[in-house]
């Protein structure tokens, strides 16, 4: 014991372990940055989320119904308010004729800010085949 009490005096001092006031304050702004960003980001994919549903009940619905353009046209626009998504309207949805039925795309890029001129942008591609 008493060995170990003169090794720690002998000149060598005592180590500490932690984290200094500045280290913490780094790690806290990165950690924040990223916490902003993903708050930031969240509306933008739940928006996504309500124009991929809107598009798989126009799937459901039609699939193999024998739709027409219109038809999909309409439905995409009621389900467009049903769901209150503004990013979009019922025009910017293709709806291409295929051999075996229409394909639905949505595709669309939406911005988002993020800390003075920086934004984010973000591209979505989204389609369904409404089969004959």
């Amino acid at each position: 014991m008493i060995v170990a009490a003169k090794h720690m005096t002998a000149g060598h001092p005592a180590r500490q372990a932690g984290m200094t006031t500045l280290g913490f304050m780094i790690i806290a702004i990165f950690v924040g940055l990223i916490a902003f960003g993903g708050i930031r980001l969240t509306p933008v994919y739940l928006n996504y989320m309500k124009v991929a549903g809107v598009l798989d009940g126009v799937h459901k619905e039609f699939d193999g119904q024998n739709a027409t353009r219109g038809a999909i046209r309409t439905s995409i626009s009621r389900r467009f308010d049903v769901e209150s998504v503004s990013i979009l309207s019922a025009r910017d949805i293709e709806i291409t004729p295929e051999s075996s039925g229409f394909v639905v795309a949505a595709t669309y890029d939406h911005s988002a800010p993020f800390i003075g001129n920086i934004s984010f942008t973000v591209h979505f591609d989204r389609q369904v085949l409404v089969r004959q």
